[in-house]
């Protein structure tokens, strides 16, 4: 038996943050990031629409990118001292995904990180509260799915935590909050967004409920994302809906080895976090190359329904072209070297990086099977930019 799950409800279009006025409830706690909703006045809207709803707010603030397993233990010992009835988060996938293991943290206290680790064993949650998220940028989706990324700084390692009781209730999707987002962020999250479609299209649990989302999704991002990028707000807008609706399918489907790298490497080097968004987009080409032995005629839909012609394997050939393309557009490095990784550190790292990226939780659902020796030679491809053909 399968499942497909949403948020209960889906609120979208400029001005959709006015719905906070009519939320029924007592008491909320508000978690942010590093303080961009608050300098551009939307902290303060929300608080407004909250007071004329007749709820209680309290802020949690400061969620630094990529949150720890710290910050998520301190939210959750907040939450417990003011006891909300709705837990809010907005601004980018950080401090929605923090408060998403808050929120398991908050409700009981007893469990611990590790028995979150294990994909969908989170306890029963809303028997305190209920969740809401309001996205910022344009490109994790987790104000629609399943899933949230909390770091342990000390093992240098992100957990993808994934059960269907972190799916929001509600999701408030106003395209004036991603109007905020600088070039850089834009890019990165863009790629981000693209990755999740094509991820959940070749998932070995794609279904006909996620396909036409994640297809969808695909065409927006190449229609719109260079566009966004260079400061076009209309296509902000579509980029800002994009997003989500590759959110719903990957929340659904599930994702890839791209992911699996991405969580593996991203604090594993001295030289400095690799933006999630950025590490995606760096090996998606390189891991369409890989899976396509397993699923050529997937990727070859995907090239398809974007207008390319040709075989499926001139199909997969020329959808690699074009990300690397969409790449040079965006400023987005081609491999890991050119990215700045040492030499010497990656090759020091890489076997260590290719055994925890086989056992990450995204690597279950990707269409093609993978050893860590094999890994090892993947990531070896992305750091020399050399073609995958094994």
């Amino acid at each position: 038996m399968n499942r497909f799950t949403l948020p209960r409800d889906l609120y979208y279009g400029k001005g959709s943050l006015e719905f906070l006025k009519t939320l029924k409830g007592k008491k909320a706690i508000l978690v942010l990031g590093g303080g961009s909703m608050k300098r551009f006045g939307f902290v303060d809207k929300v608080l407004s629409y909250l007071k004329e709803a007749g709820i209680e707010t309290t802020l949690f603030e400061n969620v630094e990118p990529d949150p720890s397993v710290e910050t998520v233990m301190k939210g959750a010992t907040a939450m417990r001292e003011f006891n909300p009835d709705w837990i809010i988060a907005m601004g980018g996938g950080s401090p929605i995904d923090a408060a998403k293991a808050m929120w398991a943290f908050y409700e009981y206290p007893e469990t611990t990180f590790e028995d979150l680790i294990t994909p969908f064993n989170f306890p029963t949650l809303r028997t305190k509260a209920k969740f809401l998220a309001i996205p910022s940028t344009s490109g994790t989706a987790t104000e629609v799915t399943a899933f949230s990324v909390i770091t342990d700084y000390e093992k240098g390692i992100k957990y993808p935590l994934a059960d269907f009781n972190i799916t929001p209730d509600i999701a408030i999707v106003d395209p004036e909050l991603a109007e905020t987002m600088p070039p850089k962020l834009t890019a990165h999250t863009g790629m981000d967004a693209l990755t999740h479609a094509i991820e959940a299209y070749v998932s070995t649990l794609n279904s006909p409920f996620t396909d036409p989302l994640a297809l969808k999704a695909i065409h927006m991002v190449f229609d719109y994302l260079p566009d966004s990028f260079g400061g076009d707000m209309k296509a902000r807008e579509q980029m800002h809906y994009a997003q989500c609706l590759a959110g719903m399918a990957f929340s659904n489907a599930l994702l890839g080895i791209v992911h699996s790298m991405a969580h593996k490497t991203g604090a594993a080097f001295s030289t400095g976090h690799i933006p999630h968004g950025c590490a995606n987009a760096i090996y998606l080409p390189y891991v369409i190359q890989y899976n396509a032995k397993n699923a050529e005629s997937r990727y070859a839909d995907i090239a398809r329904s974007i207008g390319i012609t040709g075989s499926d394997a001139e199909c997969v050939s020329q959808l690699c072209e074009k990300i690397n393309e969409y790449n040079k557009k965006l400023n987005i490095p081609a491999t890991l070297k050119e990215f700045g990784i040492v030499e010497e550190e990656f090759l020091e790292k890489v076997d260590e990086i290719a055994k925890l990226a086989v056992g990450d939780a995204c690597t279950g659902s990707n269409p093609r099977p993978i050893t860590p020796e094999q890994m090892s030679q993947l990531l070896k491809c992305t750091y020399y930019g050399t073609k995958v053909d094994f």
